[in-house]
Order: C-alpha cells, then sequence, then structure tokens
C-alpha cells in the first residue's frame, strides 16, 4: 500500500473514531513508526488531522455553537437532576464559580435556597441568581460575547484570577482520553482560568459528551475532582477517570 492509500485509509479510520495512536497505524499497514509518523504529518500538512503525544486526532469542523436560548430549550429533565446534584454538593457559604454553559444553568436554577457567593462571567447566570436574597453575586468584567451574553478575553481573565473559591462547576464539549475539550478558544480561556482559581472543579455533562473530543483542550483528568452525568460511563474511560482521582457521580 502506498503512502496515499495510507493517507486515505487513516482519514478515513478517523470518521468513526476521536483518535489514532502510532501504534495503530503501524498495526493497519505493517510499517514501521518512522513512516506512521511521516504519514500523519503530511495529513497534519493539509490540515487534515491534528497531531497529539503517540498519534493524531481528527481536525474539528469548525462551527458555530448554537445560541443560548436554543440550547436551553434542548435541556432535559436530566439535565436539570445534574444541576440539582451540582447545588446539593454546595455547602453554606462556600464561594463558587459558575461558567456560561446552559447545563451551568440548571446548577444555578437551584441555588434559590442556598447561602452562597457566586462568581460568573455569564449575563444569563448572573439574571438567574439575581432574585435569590442569600446568593452574593460577582459578575466579572470583560469583552461581551454578543450571541452568547458572556464576558471573555484577556480583561474578563484578568477579572476572575482576582477571586479564589472552593468550588468551580463548568461545561464542557467533550469528554476523552485526550481529556477535557471546549469548542472556541475564547471559552476554554476562561475555563482554564476558572479551573486555577477553584479548590474543587466539578465538570456537568450529559452522556453524550463522553467519548467526544472538540477544538480545544481545557484540562487533564488530573485537574479535576469530580464529574456529574446523567449515565453510566464506559468502562475502559472510567477506569482511566479513577486511575487520576476523578470522582464520577450519576444522577
Amino acid at each position: 500500500m502506498n503512502q496515499g492509500e495510507r493517507l486515505e485509509a487513516i482519514k478515513h479510520y478517523l470518521t468513526e473514531h476521536d483518535s489514532i495512536q502510532i501504534e495503530k497505524v503501524c498495526d493497519m499497514f505493517q510499517v514501521s513508526k518512522d513512516t506512521a509518523r511521516r504519514d500523519l504529518v503530511r495529513l497534519e500538512n493539509n490540515n487534515q488531522i491534528i497531531r497529539t503525544r503517540g498519534g493524531a486526532m481528527r481536525s474539528p469542523i469548525v462551527r458555530e455553537i448554537a445560541s443560548y436560548h436554543e440550547r436551553l430549550k434542548k435541556l432535559t429533565d436530566a439535565h436539570k437532576q445534574i444541576g440539582k446534584m451540582a447545588a446539593a454538593e454546595i455547602e453554606k457559604d462556600d464561594r463558587i464559580i459558575l461558567d456560561a454553559s446552559t447545563t451551568v444553568q440548571t446548577c444555578a436554577i437551584a441555588l434559590s435556597e442556598k447561602e452562597c457567593t457566586v462568581v460568573t462571567n455569564s449575563i444569563h447566570q448572573a439574571d438567574v441568581l439575581a432574585p435569590f436574597p442569600s446568593v452574593t453575586v460577582h459578575l466579572v468584567g470583560g469583552q461581551l460575547h454578543k450571541s452568547h451574553l458572556y464576558m471573555y478575553g484577556v480583561e474578563a481573565c484578568h477579572s476572575l484570577s482576582r477571586f479564589f473559591v472552593n468550588k468551580a462547576f463548568i461545561g464542557v464539549v467533550g469528554i476523552s482520553n485526550n481529556g477535557i475539550t471546549v469548542a472556541h478558544d475564547e471559552d476554554a480561556a476562561m475555563k482554564k482560568q476558572m479551573i486555577r482559581q477553584a479548590e474543587e472543579v466539578f465538570v456537568l455533562a450529559d452522556h453524550t459528551k463522553f467519548g467526544k473530543t472538540d477544538f480545544v483542550k481545557i484540562a487533564d483528568f488530573r485537574e479535576i475532582d469530580c464529574i456529574i452525568t446523567d449515565q453510566a460511563v464506559e468502562a475502559k474511560l472510567m477506569h482511566q477517570l479513577i486511575n487520576q482521582g476523578v470522582k464520577v457521580m450519576v444522577i
């Protein structure tokens, strides 16, 4: 099999899998590791894959995320239960961070009886929390994302860096052996800063996020403490999470 045929086969493999390892390329085509690496370099130079340590992942299709209100309409009872379980982890006088994701908004809604302080970059979360008398809200400054109504950018990250909290609650797009990923750089920068500011990090994600890798990595498993989800996690990935000290809570 010549290189062109191998490249097509690798691309086909990546239409059905999130990633491929060097060893897998060697096994598929009975070639050396050097040849496998050259194949991956060729695909990367053509912007068809993204090389990773020990292999590669498919190049994501750049896309617009559905508007915040459209995503809110798709929230299910399972999302609401995830939010309630997350809210149950918040203790009296906790200082917490809530990101701008719709799943995390279900946690915000469940805070009506809590006594806590919330830091957020989301106008939506602040609006939900404003009527709750025992919740103090700090809305960080920065550049406004007009479609999704959250703050981002250098100023927002700097504003966020002033706050140290007990817990951070974040939503993500993908959880896979490549780590925790989201779709866009500006969102990723904010979530990374949130992770740095928190003693404990909770990821809120329904079962559709598992096994997926999106464009920007925000954390390795060892950087988070707990995932709250709606269904049991596939055994191999669950083993990785446990080995990295991640607690998985299922509603």
